[in-house]
């Protein structure tokens, strides 16, 4: 047991390593994107299923409440939060517009659409991807493997393309979130 431990600490450190080789130049353009969105006055977007919508949860309350400094609240929003206009979505059109029509509804030319998965290939991530595409809407897509079909779909790609191993590529996407919550309150609020 004690070797699978250690096996998967290291593959965890490896894959962000990794990322961070390959990434690093992108996640600062990112970084640049999202704090000049909110000097705008735009919001950010986030949505993915399963883990990945806990991370766009998780990502969107550290910007709406804090992340490590006390500072006015960031205008960040969880498209995966509200179950009565998910399941109705669901119900009365399909699963796969669940964010696109929150998307229509929400999003507006300048805003910042982080859109999370983990293998580039959810049917309703690359449905708002398009929706938006039609608003004018920045798309920053944090995914892993060789990026699926949403690699060639947004406008900045943060990939965590070291193995396959779902587990590692949320643990990845989970510090990049960090790491951008943490660089764009520096970016606004630094003295």
């Amino acid at each position: 047991m004690k070797e699978a431990i250690v096996k998967a600490f290291e593959e965890s450190v490896r894959t962000k390593k990794s990322f961070l080789k390959e990434n690093l130049e992108t996640l600062l353009s990112v970084i640049d994107l999202i704090a000049q969105a909110f000097l705008r006055g735009n919001k950010l977007l986030l949505f993915g299923n399963g883990g990945s919508a806990a991370d766009a949860q998780h990502i969107a309350a550290e910007f709406v409440n804090r992340f490590r400094i006390d500072r006015p609240p960031l205008p960040a929003l969880a498209l995966t939060t509200d179950t009565s206009a998910i399941t109705s979505i669901a119900n009365d059109y399909d699963y796969k517009e669940i964010f696109a029509k929150q998307v229509k509804a929400l999003g507006k030319e300048g805003d910042v659409a982080l859109a999370i998965s983990t293998s580039g290939n959810a049917a309703n991530v690359l449905a708002a991807i398009d929706a938006c595409k039609k608003l004018k809407v920045i798309t920053v897509g944090l995914t892993g493997g060789d990026g699926g079909k949403l690699a060639s779909k947004v406008d900045y790609l943060l990939c965590v393309s070291e193995g396959k191993n779902t587990a590692r590529i949320q643990e990845t996407h989970i510090l990049v979130g960090h790491v951008i919550c943490e660089m764009v309150d520096q970016r606004l609020f630094s003295a």
